[in-house]
């Protein structure tokens, strides 16, 4: 039989046990007697940022992998917009309007749910940022079907608790934002972006990035609400400028509704595209 090289040694995990029972005194209670591992204080200084980021990077890629996440279905976008059942607590009467895109990412991700569950509930599994607004409304829709979603929250001052329908167990906490993009995107099978802010926005250019450049997969784009989108950024302008290649415009598709979304992933041209070899990758 193969040897169990990990039961050769004492574990960490019984040290760290082990250490909280020693006598109290002045050597004990000294910070440098603490187990590097076990000193909250240590980890957080800020020569062990590579550290910090590694965790970071291991702990929800670890955790997703022993729960069976193959793939996802990313959605970006605001946490301004409300429910519309709570359409009157909107800042302004745009907000308002947007309320609808609310509703259209729940039924997205109810019916996305649906057709995992049906086919095999480890691939296309709902991700979002775990916030309010059109995050809550993604986690929403699959708890709506009795599935799974994930929610990738982050330490911020205004909006720090994750919404109340990610799934416990795939809920996780990040201080790196750059680390956060990179688990949206490891496993994505489809990007969709509904209208947002500064935050929506960071997101879907550094995903239209990685693709454009070939360091990404090409993956079903969606953006929401053609009308906002086309208020906000003037693609053709970039592609008349020769700041972007016309073709770049045919990276993404405008939908409005979940069904315009559902029927746009099923005859998604490029679907499936092999990421491009980069030399040194």
């Amino acid at each position: 039989m193969p040897e169990d090289h990990e039961n050769k040694f004492r574990r960490s995990g019984e040290d760290r046990v082990t250490a909280r029972q020693v006598p109290d005194t002045p050597q004990t209670r000294a910070p440098s007697y603490a187990l590097a591992f076990a000193d909250d204080d240590f980890l957080a200084r800020p020569e062990l940022r590579p550290i910090r980021l590694q965790l970071e990077l291991m702990k929800p890629e670890m955790l997703m992998n022993e729960a069976g996440v193959k793939s996802t279905v990313v959605l970006f976008g605001g946490a301004r917009i409300p429910d519309p059942a709570n359409k009157a607590q909107a800042r302004t009467e745009t907000l308002a309007d947007l309320t609808k895109y609310y509703a259209e990412a729940r039924t997205f991700a109810r019916m996305i749910t649906e057709r995992s569950l049906a086919d095999d509930p480890c691939e296309n599994i709902i991700a979002t940022g775990g916030g309010p607004g059109v995050m809550e409304a993604g986690n929403r829709g699959a708890a709506d079907a009795g599935g799974l979603s994930i929610g990738l929250n982050i330490v911020l001052p205004h909006e720090q608790a994750p919404n109340a329908y990610v799934t416990p167990d795939l809920c996780f906490n990040f201080h790196y934002f750059a680390i956060r993009k990179m688990h949206f995107l490891m496993r994505a099978s489809a990007v969709c972006v509904f209208p947002g802010g500064f935050g929506t926005l960071d997101e879907m250019f550094e995903a239209l990035t990685l693709i454009q450049t070939g360091r990404m997969a090409r993956v079903p784009f969606l953006l929401f609400g053609k009308a906002f989108w086309e208020g906000i950024i003037n693609w053709q302008a970039l592609a008349d400028a020769g700041t972007i290649a016309q073709a770049d415009l045919d990276l993404f598709r405008y939908v409005e509704t979940a069904e315009d979304a559902m029927a746009a992933l099923d005859d998604w041209d490029g679907k499936g595209t092999k990421r491009r070899d980069i030399p040194g990758r």
